[in-house]
C-alpha cells in the first residue's frame, strides 16, 4: 500500500532556486542610436528609431565584503536588440540603485561591458551600423524609476555603449527607454 502525498505548488512569482540567485527580470523598449555621445542635450536625441528590445537579468548582489565596499550592487546580463537589423548589443555590468528618501522612486546607474555585432571601421555602402572601433566596448546605463509595486519596476533608462577612445573608432551608441520590471 502506498500513500499518496499532495503535489508541492510551485510559486509563480519565485520559483525555486530561480529566486534564490535572480533578484529582477526586465524587458523594455528603445528608440535606438539617440546619439552617439554620453550625455547630449536632451533637444538633439533622434527618438524616431523606436526599435529596440531589451531583455535583462538583475541577479542578487552577492554577500561579499567587496561587493557592500562597493555598495552592494547588482550584477546584470542584458541584450538589446535592433528589430531593424541594425546594431545589437549584449552586456554583462553591475547595477546601482539609490532609493529618492521615502518614496517609490529610485535612481539607477550601471557600468561594464558590451560586444556588438556593429561595424568596427565602417562601411560605404552602409550607414546603417555605427563605427565602434572595437568589438568589446564599455557599457553604461542611468535611469529614473518606480516601483509600481512590491514586484513591478518601471524604469526610464539611457544606455550608451563606446570604448572610450581605445580604438582608431569611437562612433559609440545611446538608446532611450522604457524597461518593466518583475522582483522575486
Amino acid at each position: 500500500m502506498s500513500l499518496a502525498t499532495p503535489a508541492q505548488a510551485q510559486s509563480l512569482t519565485a520559483p525555486e532556486p530561480f529566486a534564490d540567485v535572480v533578484d529582477e527580470l526586465r524587458i523594455g523598449l528603445h528608440a535606438h542610436d539617440v546619439s552617439y555621445i554620453l550625455f547630449p542635450p536632451p533637444w538633439e536625441y533622434k527618438l524616431n528609431q523606436i526599435e529596440d528590445v531589451s531583455f535583462e537579468v538583475l541577479f542578487k548582489s552577492p554577500d561579499l565584503d567587496a561587493f557592500r565596499w562597493i555598495g552592494s550592487p547588482r550584477p546584470d546580463l542584458g541584450v538589446t536588440i535592433n528589430t531593424d537589423g541594425q546594431d545589437s548589443l549584449l552586456h554583462l555590468s553591475l547595477t546601482w540603485q539609490l532609493p529618492i528618501f521615502d518614496t517609490p522612486l529610485y535612481l539607477e546607474g550601471a557600468f561594464g561591458g558590451a560586444v556588438h555585432n556593429g561595424y568596427l571601421t565602417g562601411s560605404p555602402d552602409d550607414t546603417r551600423y555605427a563605427n565602434f572601433g572595437c568589438r568589446l566596448n564599455f557599457y553604461e546605463r542611468y535611469g529614473i524609476g518606480a516601483h509600481v509595486s512590491d514586484t513591478v519596476t518601471a524604469t526610464l533608462t539611457y544606455e550608451h555603449t563606446s570604448n572610450n577612445g581605445w580604438c582608431d573608432m569611437n562612433q559609440g551608441l545611446s538608446n532611450v527607454g522604457l524597461r518593466l520590471g518583475w522582483k522575486f
